[in-house]
């Protein structure tokens, strides 16, 4: 998989005016992956998978180790896109203890007290982790932008709801990862691209599936029905808030695997990117291993 030819594919460059009918949720990755279908296709996709796992988990002890960097990793996508797939595979060979997941549902009355920032920036990643929000605070200008109404829980003070509304949030959004980044949290957003047929097609397979039952919720048929709003919704936060400093990747989402072997590509460079080193020892404790030495051999 050429990693620049994908770049130059999903990523979304800053400013640029953004209009998802040019990304193909079905794009298999490179010319080699088009020629591949079913499971020749899966296993190569897998076979990726596994090396670029290899790497982060490699790249991640080196993060943890140098503890300067954080990395921040956000996820969203329609419902059925296969976030938590992605997040489990992707994820898989990271260490535990330098990796954290957040999942942000809809607010609690104490986060309605605060900004809509507030429990992001709680939750941000610590020097030498890497922290995944699965949704995030992008929800304010998504699901909240399609139903209005939910500002009216926000206790905000009274004004217009109009474009200069949702660009001051825009704003906020960019002030605040600016902000992170200048303090050595890299940021890196992944939109898993979903087409509407398919997503059709997964919610089919749950029901079909008893053992998906539990994951099927009559919301996310509603939600279906805001389609289009959501799309534009979409297509407005990728062209305000792809920035150098936090870029977008558009994943083409109707084959899971192609889109976890992107993901998993993706996120591998991003960290490489930092050119992390492992920390030097000083002649003091360097003198404290040579004693160590000595009389572990000692005994």
């Amino acid at each position: 998989m050429d990693l620049r030819e994908i770049l130059e594919k999903v990523r979304v460059p800053p400013g640029s005016k953004v209009k998802l009918s040019r990304f193909d949720p079905a794009w298999p990755g490179t010319a080699e992956m088009k020629h591949l279908c079913g499971d020749k296709l899966k296993m190569r996709a897998k076979r990726m998978i596994e090396q670029n796992v290899h790497e982060l988990a490699n790249a991640q002890e080196l993060l943890w180790a140098s503890d300067t960097y954080a990395m921040l990793v956000v996820f969203q996508a329609m419902d059925a896109a296969g976030k938590d797939g992605t997040i489990k595979h992707v994820m898989s060979g990271v260490n535990p203890q330098g990796c954290e997941v957040v999942s942000f549902k809809a607010p609690t009355a104490e986060e309605l007290d605060h900004t809509f920032l507030w429990r992001v920036a709680k939750a941000s990643p610590s020097r030498g982790k890497i922290t995944i929000f699965n949704r995030s605070h992008y929800e304010d200008v998504l699901i909240v932008k399609v139903h209005p109404e939910l500002l009216e829980q926000s206790k905000l003070p009274p004004g217009k709801r109009g474009k200069s509304f949702w660009r001051a949030r825009y704003d906020d959004i960019n002030s605040f990862e600016q902000h992170l980044h200048r303090n050595g949290t890299r940021i890196v957003k992944f939109f898993l691209n979903l087409s509407k047929d398919e997503q059709k097609r997964r919610f089919l397979s749950r029901l079909d599936d008893k053992r998906k039952h539990w994951k099927f919720s009559m919301a996310d048929v509603r939600e279906r029905g805001y389609w289009d709003k959501y799309q534009s919704a979409y297509q407005d936060m990728l062209r305000a808030t792809s920035t150098r400093w936090a870029p977008w990747y558009v994943i083409p989402a109707d084959n899971k695997w192609v889109a976890r072997a992107m993901v998993s590509a993706i996120l591998t460079h991003e960290i490489n990117t930092l050119e992390l080193r492992w920390p030097e020892v000083n002649d003091e404790h360097r003198k404290e291993l040579a004693e160590a030495r000595k009389r572990l051999l000692s005994e």
